[in-house]
This record gives C-alpha cells, sequence and structure tokens, in this order.
C-alpha cells in the first residue's frame, strides 16, 4: 500500500484550465472520493494520478516516488473504469488474469490469485462465462477483480457504478465498501454522485471548475461545508437559501426576510457580519407545521412528493425554492400556507458574493 501526495498540480488542454493547482493527500489505506459536476477535473485528476494523462505543472508521488514521468505499467496501480473494459472474446477467468499473464506470473500463481478474487467478489461460478453472459453487476465484479488480482498499491475507480440501475448500485457500493475494509489498499474513487461519496469515503474532495473546495471527512463536509457551493453539492435533497437581512446587537444576530424571522442561538456572538447574506438550512432541519412565528418559514405548498419514510414539499420564498422533508405522516395540503419550524442550531449563513461560509 502507499500514500498517494498531489502538489500543485495542474492540466491544461490549451487554453483551458481543468484542473488548477490542486493539492491533495491520500493517506495509505483510506477511501477518498473525488466528487463534483460533470465536467470539474475529477476524472482528469485520476487520469493524471494514473498516468494516462501527463500534468502541465506540479508534482504527483505514489509512496515515496514521484512518478509523473512514470508509464502507467509501472507505477503499481490497478483502475476500473465506467464501462468495466472487458475483452468480449475471453471468458472472466481470462479476462481477471490477463494483467497476471502479461507480466509473465506462473500459471499456478493466476489461477490461485483469480480463484481466491472470485470467491471473494462471488463470481466463483461465472469463471468460464464470457462478458455477454452476465448481468451488469456480475461485469462490475470481474472488472474489479481484474484490479484486485494485481495486487496494486492503490486502486483507482472512475464512476465504476454509473451504468447500473438504483438498486444494484446500492448493492454494489455496499459491496466495495465491504471489500475495501478486507483488502485495505490506498482507494482513489471518482464520482458525481454525492450519495457514493458520504457513504464510501473516509475523505471526500468536493470539487469544482478544476479547484478542490473542501476536503474533509463526509460528516465535517456535511455539518460545516466551507462555501455555499459545497453546502448545495453535498446533502439530498439540497440545502435551502434565502436573501437574509442580518440584524446585530449586543453580540447576537437575528436573520430577517419575506416570511421569517430566525435567531442565530448565539453562533453570531462576537463577529462581526455584513448586513445582507444569504441563509442557508438543510430541508431535514425544517419542521411542523407549527403555529409559532419566531425561527419559522411560512410559504404556500406548491407540490408534496410522498416518499414513504419522508415527506417532501416545495414552495417558494419570493424567488428562491424551499423543499422540507417531514414526518410522511404530517398533514399538509396542496395550496395550504404553512409554517416550518427552523433548527436554529443548523442554520448557515454564507456571504452573498463570495459564497464562503461565515456562520
Amino acid at each position: 500500500m502507499a500514500e498517494v501526495t498531489l502538489t500543485g498540480v495542474t492540466k491544461r488542454f490549451g487554453q483551458f484550465t481543468a484542473v488548477d493547482d490542486l493539492s491533495m493527500c491520500i493517506e495509505d489505506g483510506k477511501f477518498t472520493v473525488l466528487v463534483g459536476p460533470s465536467g470539474c477535473g475529477k476524472t482528469t485528476t485520476l487520469r493524471m494520478v494514473a498516468g494516462l494523462e501527463e500534468a502541465t505543472e506540479g508534482e504527483i508521488k505514489i509512496g515515496s516516488r514521484i512518478v509523473n514521468r512514470v508509464p502507467p505499467k509501472d507505477r503499481d496501480i490497478a483502475m476500473v473504469f465506467q464501462n468495466y473494459a472487458l475483452y468480449p472474446h475471453m471468458d472472466v477467468f481470462n479476462n481477471m488474469a490477463f494483467g497476471l499473464k502479461l507480466r509473465k506470473r506462473p500459471k499456478e500463481e493466476i489461477a490461485k490469485r483469480v480463484h481466491e478474487a472470485a470467491d471473494l467478489l462471488g463470481i466463483s461460478e461465472k469463471l468460464k462465462s464470457k462478458p455477454r453472459e452476465l448481468s451488469g453487476g456480475q461485469r462490475q465484479r470481474v472488472a474489479v477483480g481484474r484490479a484486485i488480482v494485481r495486487n496494486p498499491k492503490v486502486f483507482l475507480f472512475d464512476e465504476p457504478l454509473s451504468n447500473l440501475d438504483a438498486k444494484l448500485r446500492v448493492q454494489m457500493r455496499t459491496e466495495l465498501e465491504e471489500l475495501h475494509h478486507t483488502l485495505k489498499t490506498t482507494t482513489l474513487y471518482v464520482t458525481h454522485d454525492q450519495v457514493e461519496a458520504m457513504t464510501l469515503g473516509d475523505r471526500i474532495a468536493v470539487m469544482k471548475d478544476g479547484v478542490i473546495q473542501q476536503y474533509a471527512p463526509p460528516q465535517v463536509t456535511y455539518d460545516a461545508p466551507e462555501n455555499k457551493f459545497v453546502a448545495g453539492f453535498i446533502g439530498s435533497p439540497a440545502m435551502n437559501f434565502l436573501p437574509a437581512k442580518i440584524e446585530q446587537s449586543s453580540g447576537t444576530a437575528v436573520l430577517t426576510g419575506e416570511g421569517f424571522r430566525i435567531g442565530l442561538a448565539g453562533n453570531g456572538d462576537g463577529q462581526q457580519l455584513p448586513e445582507f447574506a444569504l441563509m442557508g438550512i438543510r430541508p431535514e432541519d425544517l419542521d411542523g407545521p407549527t403555529g409559532d412565528e419566531e425561527d419559522t418559514l411560512c410559504f404556500k405548498v406548491a407540490v408534496k412528493e410522498q416518499l414513504g419514510h419522508s415527506l417532501l414539499i416545495y414552495g417558494h420564498i419570493e424567488d428562491s425554492q424551499i423543499v422540507a422533508s417531514l414526518d410522511p405522516h404530517a398533514s399538509v395540503e396542496l395550496d395550504e400556507i404553512i409554517r416550518l419550524r427552523v433548527n436554529r442550531k443548523a442554520v448557515h449563513v454564507f456571504d452573498s458574493e463570495s459564497g464562503r461560509t461565515l456562520i
């Protein structure tokens, strides 16, 4: 196993900067997730670690070795692609064994490693099958197995679950988590799915426009986002944002706006805040309905979504959409004007222009 370190890594394609001055350390044996919207630079970062793209600037280290000029085959990494990249004319055994055969490993060693990986992944009975005879989930297991048999220092995953249906994605996500717990191999995983990032990663790096916005454990990223982008990207449904005026006196602060007046529960003590800002509150931190006026949001219900485990309701406060996640048995009607309690301790405040977190 090995630590992966990127220092000041930049990748340009002509005049376009895909990755901009990226620095991060993936600790030995940890599972790190790069997450962000399409085009943010996460796959380019992964491909630079793999050696499939050359960094324009900066340094990439695997263990103690700088690998910027090292060919992919000599980096001691194994990559699992989004489209599985299986050889259609080979059976499962030979797909998994292919890399070992290229390295001219003894036949006995190859057979042993392939059967051990197949047992671990639950595909032993499929070793003689061709890829076309397998389901999507089985093909993904074969692709993972091909990486496992090489016993690399680092696993690289490029959106490996994106081609699977929703139920299978959840199952494979659990299997990947169990696999990492067993193997404890340093892993860098790319996804646009924030649920995958939150559930799989020891740490997650949220990217936007080639820049890491926050690199932290999942719960820290959720509870204490460093800016509005991270706050809105992590969490499902996404955080609500409302323009607010801040009234400060005697070290306390109150957020006011159309349909709400919310105290900051002492969070504004001693900090000078701007007169106007953005208030952020997650859908799950709204509760009700209630008849109170303090620390509530008031809006008309436009849409209801019954999910079984929760009830999502949507509305608007001026030009801002509001979504709340309520108890599934809450009594709420369409077109009803309701008030929802706000968890004051869960309120976030962001700078209106820069988006950075103020509170």
